[in-house]
């Protein structure tokens, strides 16, 4: 077997991502994990949460190793500023592009077989003066790729998104045919290489209520979705819909798909997160690397206390790795 070698970014330095990061050392894994972050932040709070563990810097240029329990072997970035758990600071903003940036290089030139990020605070970046709307977009903007799309997945339910993290009123002009057809495109790919789908079943969620009710209830349906649809199954994709958003999430019906495209944030991943919150994954589909996330923020609130769940950080390093295994 070829030990893969993940990157693990510990995230926003104030919150509960470098508790996490300590609590994932306390599993055994056949491959390594790399941890990106600064040492004295994980040695100081692995004392604040009572966490032994052992810090070793480490050789990218070695082969990898599975990563043993009480263990982190990490690549040091130091902070920019003083780290109080739960409580946020601007100045270590770049400190946590840094690692995003370091992780995204290491996956572009084949250091890494895939990233798995902790949460990152958006709001603090860009109240340090740096534009930044999240994880997925900087990681296009790192690989050169003008489209991915976010997909969020349990173990009985994936949900990919036409638009990610847009005002509602935004939403209906930025879904055009154009965009609709390269998003699908990217799942049916995606779903092929990283998943082993030979032929991934998409079912197409329409925008307004019961689908537009024939043009009744919005027109976005008629004018977009159903000639992208038409067009992808002409193109040998086992796409249908547009399915009501009410009545797709349906077990009966889940059973026949491989993967359900809602048309904005809040119309699928309510659905997921309702179903399986703590175990879901968040994937970026069209990197030409391996990406996954967390399903949660950054829980400041919970940060140095102990009281923090690992279960969907240890899903996403089990997704990240079994996807670098096809």
């Amino acid at each position: 077997m070829t030990i893969k070698r993940l990157a693990i970014t510990a995230g926003e330095p104030a919150g509960i991502g470098p508790d996490l990061v300590l609590m994932l050392a306390a599993n055994n894994f056949e491959h390594e994990l790399v941890v990106i972050a600064d040492p004295l932040l994980l040695s100081e709070r692995a004392k604040q949460l009572g966490i032994t563990v052992e810090l070793i810097p480490v050789n990218l240029k070695e082969p990898a190793v599975a990563s043993q329990s009480g263990v982190i072997r990490y690549l040091p970035v130091s902070l920019d500023s003083t780290v109080t758990a739960g409580k946020l600071n601007s100045a270590n903003a770049s400190y946590v592009l840094e690692t995003l940036r370091i992780a995204a290089e290491g996956c572009m030139i084949g250091q890494f077989d895939g990233v798995v990020t902790a949460p990152v605070h958006k709001g603090v970046i860009n109240d340090a003066g740096i534009s930044f709307s999240g994880h997925t977009e900087f990681f296009a903007e790192q690989a050169g790729v003008d489209k991915v799309v976010m997909m969020l997945a349990t173990p009985e339910l994936r949900v990919a998104l036409a638009t990610t993290h847009l005002p509602l009123n935004k939403v209906s002009e930025a879904i055009t045919q154009p965009e609709l057809t390269q998003i699908i495109n990217i799942i049916q790919h995606s779903l092929q290489q990283q998943f082993d789908l030979a032929q991934p079943k998409i079912a197409v969620c329409g925008l307004n209520p019961h689908a537009g009710e024939g043009g009744h209830l919005g027109r976005e349906e008629i004018d977009v979705i159903e000639p992208v649809i038409q067009s992808a199954m002409k193109a040998g994709i086992a796409a249908s819909g547009p399915w009501p958003a009410d009545t797709i999430f349906v077990k009966s019906r889940l059973d026949d798909y491989d993967v359900v495209l809602a048309m904005y944030h809040d119309q699928g991943l309510p659905v997921l997160k309702h179903q399986g919150f703590g175990e879901a994954v968040n994937i970026t589909l069209g990197l030409p690397f391996i990406r996954t996330s967390v399903d949660h923020g950054t829980a400041l609130d919970l940060a140095g206390t102990g009281k923090a769940e690992v279960g969907s950080l240890v899903a996403a390093v089990n997704m990240a790795l079994l996807m670098s295994s096809h």
